[in-house]
């Protein structure tokens, strides 16, 4: 079992951190949320209520004693997921304000994965470079844009083409979604 961090804001696509965390819970894993205020408003206008009933445990924001803002907890990586601009901002210059940006501030100084998923398009320049910044740093940056070569026929199934890669992306193999394989067309 290894103990993830998933981090969500006030982006819409909550059911992104939903299906993200009920995919590490499936997996066995461990998942310590960590959900801003707007997060957690866009989490009830969504009807996401149920990301809740996969997580472990959910220290408030602005709990900097919290065990994930400390370099020596063991936690084997973070997915920002939705991810909003500003957050990706805030990551990207450091400025650990709330318990979310240190908790990626940690992942990247101690090398562990950070996974951030921006949800908000179109991009301008500062995104796209504050997207560079954090890549440069470490972190990988997976827009939310679901592939449709598998032919999803739910809501669920196409927002899991986009936790299948964040899964893999952590290291963790999963089977929710199959690999693409050739095919005559």
């Amino acid at each position: 079992m290894s103990r993830y961090i998933l981090g969500v804001t006030g982006a819409s696509g909550a059911i992104y951190a939903t299906r993200t965390a009920m995919h590490l819970k499936k997996l066995g894993h461990h998942v310590t949320a960590l959900v801003t205020s707007p997060g957690c408003e866009v989490v009830a206008y969504e009807g996401q209520e149920s990301l809740y009933d996969y997580c472990d445990e959910l220290p408030g924001v602005n709990d900097f004693f919290a065990e994930c803002a400390s370099g020596s907890a063991d936690y084997a990586g973070m997915v920002v997921v939705p991810c909003s601009m500003g957050t990706l901002g805030r990551m990207a210059a450091g400025t650990s304000d709330n318990l979310l940006v240190r908790s990626a501030d940690v992942c990247l100084k101690e090398r562990r994965p950070l996974i951030v998923v921006p949800r908000e398009m179109p991009y301008n320049l500062i995104h796209l470079e504050n997207m560079e910044r954090l890549t440069r740093a470490g972190a990988v940056v997976i827009a939310a844009s679901p592939q449709f070569y598998s032919k999803p026929t739910t809501m669920e199934e196409l927002v899991d083409t986009v936790v299948a890669k964040i899964l893999k992306h952590l290291g963790e193999e999963t089977k929710i979604v199959e690999p693409w394989k050739k095919v005559d067309v």
